[in-house]
């Protein structure tokens, strides 16, 4: 999209490398500097195409879901057992009744591990991004070169 720049899980997982030739997509790109930006885009494109090669090699056979036992662990953050979730109907209910994603990862994990179990689809997914103004980035600038240091009492 125009003016948007985004690297990195947001734009799907697909490893440190293409994490980082997204990252520098989006910088020249924001930088104003399209033309060295799309230098880097065949790179792009290789680094996607092994993510996808990985995904269909190491997908989880459907026979799989007949591992877990009544206590294993789906939901690290908030300690949720299969035999919890495996009373629900849908992954609403089991948030509303066990927690399950609602700790520090946010259904990250647990969610695509509900899904594959249980073919469960969230109902909403928090971003892992946020929009903010330029604005606002430099007012933090300009306050850490104004205001001493916490840490060392000086400037930043």
């Amino acid at each position: 999209m125009p003016e948007i720049f985004c690297a990195g899980e947001p734009t799907g997982v697909g490893g440190l490398e293409l994490a980082l030739v997204e990252g520098q997509i989006a910088g020249l790109a924001a930088g104003g500097r399209s033309d060295s930006a799309q230098l880097l885009f065949a790179a792009r494109k290789k680094m996607r195409s092994f993510a996808r090669a990985l995904d269909r090699t190491f997908a989880l056979r459907r026979e799989l879901r007949r591992m877990p036992r009544p206590e294993t662990i789906v939901c690290r953050c908030e300690d949720v057992a299969y035999s919890r979730l495996a009373q629900r109907r849908s992954w609403r209910a089991a948030k509303l009744q066990t927690r399950c994603g609602m700790g520090p990862w946010q259904g990250r994990v647990c969610g695509p591990a509900t899904h594959f179990l249980f073919d469960w689809s969230p109902d909403s997914v928090r971003p892992p991004i946020f929009p903010t103004r330029f604005e606002n980035l430099s007012a933090l600038a300009f306050k850490a070169e104004t205001e001493p240091s916490q840490v060392t009492g000086g400037r930043a």
